[in-house]
């Protein structure tokens, strides 16, 4: 075994408090500051949460209500009577009028209304 003499463990005894006091020093505050950002962050987490919660039941209403008014909307279609095929709108009507009988009547777009798209040259020749 390897033998001390005094000054050698004076030495040890002083590295060793040393060693505390630097330890000490590093760590100093450092619990303190690491609890208070996990705090933080645990709060934050939980303000997002409720966030995220609060939207996620905002939406699933907004759901709910889409499909109520989307089965409101089937059953009014369902209920409502069929619209005669030879009945057409009076604007239509009135429009139609005002043309020239030996003009052919244009209708594009087969939406069953003479607008600006069924005015347009056929040719786009300029």
């Amino acid at each position: 075994m390897t033998v001390f003499t005094t000054d050698q463990w004076i030495i040890l005894g002083l590295v060793f408090l040393l060693g505390l006091l630097v330890g000490a020093w590093m760590t100093s505050g450092g619990r303190r500051k690491w609890k208070t950002r996990y705090n933080e962050e645990v709060t934050a987490r939980k303000a997002l949460e409720t966030k995220h919660n609060e939207r996620e039941a905002h939406w699933s209403t907004r759901e709910k209500e889409w499909h109520a008014e989307q089965e409101r909307r089937e059953a009014a279609m369902r209920s409502a009577p069929p619209v005669a095929a030879d009945r057409r709108e009076p604007f239509v009507e009135d429009r139609m009028r005002d043309r020239h009988p030996d003009q052919p009547r244009r209708d594009l777009d087969r939406d069953g209304v003479p607008d600006q798209y069924d005015r347009r040259p056929l040719d786009d020749r300029r």
